[in-house]
C-alpha cells in the first residue's frame, strides 16, 4: 500500500481525489487537508509515501510547501494552470495532473507512483538470495554479497562479516537468481556487485580488499555497463 494524503483548498477537488483513490487498491488515502499548516503538522508524526498536492493554495503555494517538508515523499501535483508544469517537474514530481482530469489519467499517475515506490522499496523477496548449502536453506541479503567465485561445479559466495558459503550451482544459474541491474559477471570465475567496485585499473577491479580480473570475453559488456 502507498500511504497518501491530499492537499487542496477546494472541497470539490478533494472529493474527486477521495473518490478516485478509493477505486485503486494500492492507494491508502489517509487524510485530506485544505490548509498547508494542518498538513505540515500531520506530516511531523505521520510520514507518507505520496502527496496529491494542489499548486494554487492561498497561504503558501504547493511548490513552496513541498520544498518545505523534511521527508522524501513522492508528489503528484494537481492544478488548473498548465504553466506550472515545468516548475513541478523541476521538483522531480512523479506526475502532474491538469484539472479537470479523468479517472483514467489519475490512474496513470498513480501507477507511476507505484512503479517508483517499488523501485525505492522492493519487496523482501527481491532483496535476498536464497540458496541451499550444508543441507540448509540460506537467506543472504544482496547488500552483503562481496563477490561470487566459481570453483568448478561449485560457487563460493563471499559475504560481508561472515564465512564464505559454498554452494553447488553453476554461474549461469546464479546469474538468473541475481538482479541484473546490481550484479555482473566479469570473468568466467567471478560475479561482482556494482556497488562494491572501488576502482578499475588495467583490467583489474578492486573491491572488498580483493583484486578481481576482467576476462577478455567480458571486457566489452563490463565497460558498457560500467559507463551506464
Amino acid at each position: 500500500m502507498i500511504r497518501t494524503i491530499a492537499l487542496d483548498d477546494e472541497p470539490p477537488a478533494l472529493r474527486i481525489l477521495v473518490n478516485f483513490s478509493a477505486k485503486i487498491d494500492f492507494i491508502d488515502l489517509q487524510k485530506t487537508f485544505s490548509r498547508t499548516g494542518d498538513a505540515r503538522e500531520y506530516l511531523k508524526n505521520n510520514p507518507v509515501d505520496l502527496i496529491f498536492l494542489d499548486i494554487n493554495m492561498p497561504s503558501m503555494s504547493g511548490l513552496d510547501f513541498y520544498q518545505s517538508i523534511p521527508h522524501e515523499a513522492m508528489v503528484i501535483f494537481a492544478t488548473a494552470y498548465a504553466e506550472h508544469a515545468v516548475e513541478g517537474f523541476n521538483l522531480n514530481a512523479t506526475d502532474y495532473l491538469l484539472k479537470p482530469f479523468t479517472f483514467e489519467r489519475f490512474q496513470q499517475a498513480a501507477n507511476k507512483a507505484k512503479e517508483y515506490h517499488h523501485f525505492k522499496n522492493p519487496p523482501e523477496s527481491l532483496k535476498y538470495l536464497l540458496v541451499r548449502a550444508d543441507y540448509s536453506l540460506h537467506k543472504i541479503a544482496y547488500a552483503d554479497i562481496l563477490f561470487i567465485e566459481g570453483l568448478d561445479d561449485y560457487l563460493k559466495i563471499h559475504i560481508q562479516n561472515a564465512k564464505p558459503l559454498v554452494v553447488r550451482m553453476t554461474m549461469k544459474s546464479m546469474l538468473q537468481k541475481l538482479p541484473e541491474q546490481e550484479f555482473i559477471r566479469v570473468h568466467r570465475s567471478f560475479i561482482i556487485p556494482f556497488e562494491r567496485i572501488e576502482n578499475v585499473r588495467n583490467k583489474i577491479i578492486s573491491l572488498a580488499g580483493e583484486e578481481i580480473p576482467i576476462g577478455s570475453s567480458y571486457e566489452e559488456s563490463f565497460a558498457r555497463r560500467f559507463k551506464e
